[in-house]
């Protein structure tokens, strides 16, 4: 069965991460659509030993399209995914346009592959930050429910696109040299420096970011009531999202049982060595499809046995984004052969 696979906002910096994908997974596409801006069209990206022409995106160009994964912002997502779902292709969109919607399942393949069956056409690829943290956590929620999650973030500045990337390395550099410092790709200097995320605070006086892990935690574990805290902070790091979590459980787990977990969790790898101090970092995260987790440790503030503290690490352009993106068309691919 001949499938025409569509990439939307190929130009960014996730979409580039999809190419890379697509070469090295063997997507099983026979045909490849890039569409971009109209700005960015006209240029030429490579996907293996070929080059493709990235075109305009439009709806005459995502007509015929089987699958659409987009990465444009979700104002492109929601301006263009309803019309491939309607002429009966499937959309894995990257942005936040659909992720709440009732109707749209928001996937992630270890996880709650079988949400996928219940699309309508269009289904949501989490946040970069959910997802690290579900990886780690939802297989341990499996073995011994969790009663209450309380996470800290250290997010790269990849989660802002290329241009907050480049401000990155730009910043170092100027600071290195004693120059002065303009920021904008975000509100304040990144480099040397850490802030709160730059998404809106609202009236709960969380913001934007830390809201949706809540939302979005509640929505792919099935657990609508259950209890999240998170304080979502920008780092000086390229490309590599890490986060502090402290799990709360219904009864006690000891630090020896989690680590058997994460062991023998898909898409996860275990960095917990103790004697040389050795654990979860965004440097050995980065470009790697794992999310590293360690530092698992007994929540010595609850003497009960029924706390846990740990540590993990994972690529955001990779599985924060684009891996997971690819792992939905696959199993969506799958499906269709079997159908």
């Amino acid at each position: 069965m001949s499938q025409h696979l569509a990439i939307v906002g190929a130009t960014g910096v996730v979409g580039r991460e999809f190419l890379e994908f697509f070469d090295q997974r063997k997507f099983p596409a026979d045909r490849l659509t890039l569409l971009a801006s109209k700005r960015s069209a006209g240029a030429k990206l490579p996907v293996g030993d070929r080059e493709i022409l990235v075109e305009e995106v439009t709806a005459e160009r995502l007509t015929g399209v089987d699958i659409a994964v987009f990465s444009a912002g979700a104002a492109v997502s929601r301006e263009f995914a309803p019309g491939v779902a309607k002429s009966g292709g499937v959309v894995v969109d990257n942005s936040s346009a659909f992720r709440m919607d009732n109707d749209t399942p928001l996937v992630i393949p270890e996880i709650n592959t079988a949400d996928i069956a219940t699309h309508d056409g269009i289904i949501a690829n989490p946040n970069c930050t959910t997802i690290m943290l579900l990886m780690a956590v939802a297989p341990i929620h499996r073995a011994f429910p969790v009663k209450r999650i309380v996470v800290s973030t250290y997010q790269a500045a990849s989660g802002a696109g290329i241009a907050a990337m480049e401000e990155l390395k730009q910043q170092s550099r100027d600071v290195l040299d004693g120059k002065e410092i303009h920021p904008s790709a975000f509100p304040h200097p990144i480099a040397f420096n850490l802030f709160a995320h730059d998404s809106p605070i609202a009236d709960n006086g969380y913001n934007g970011e830390e809201n949706k892990v809540v939302a979005e935690t509640r929505k792919i574990l099935h657990e609508p009531e259950m209890p999240v805290a998170v304080t979502c902070i920008r780092v000086p790091v390229l490309r590599a999202h890490s986060e502090s979590i402290n799990l709360e459980f219904h009864a006690p787990v000891t630090p020896d049982q989690i680590r058997e977990i994460i062991q023998s969790a898909p898409g996860l790898r275990l960095v917990d060595d103790r004697e040389h101090s050795h654990f979860p970092m965004p440097i050995e995260a980065d470009g790697i499809d794992d999310v590293l987790v360690g530092r698992i440790r007994q929540d010595i503030s609850r003497p009960n046995g029924r706390g846990i503290e740990l540590f993990v690490s994972g690529d955001q352009l990779r599985k924060g984004a684009a891996l997971n993106a690819i792992q939905i068309a696959e199993h969506l691919l799958r499906a269709s052969t079997r159908a």
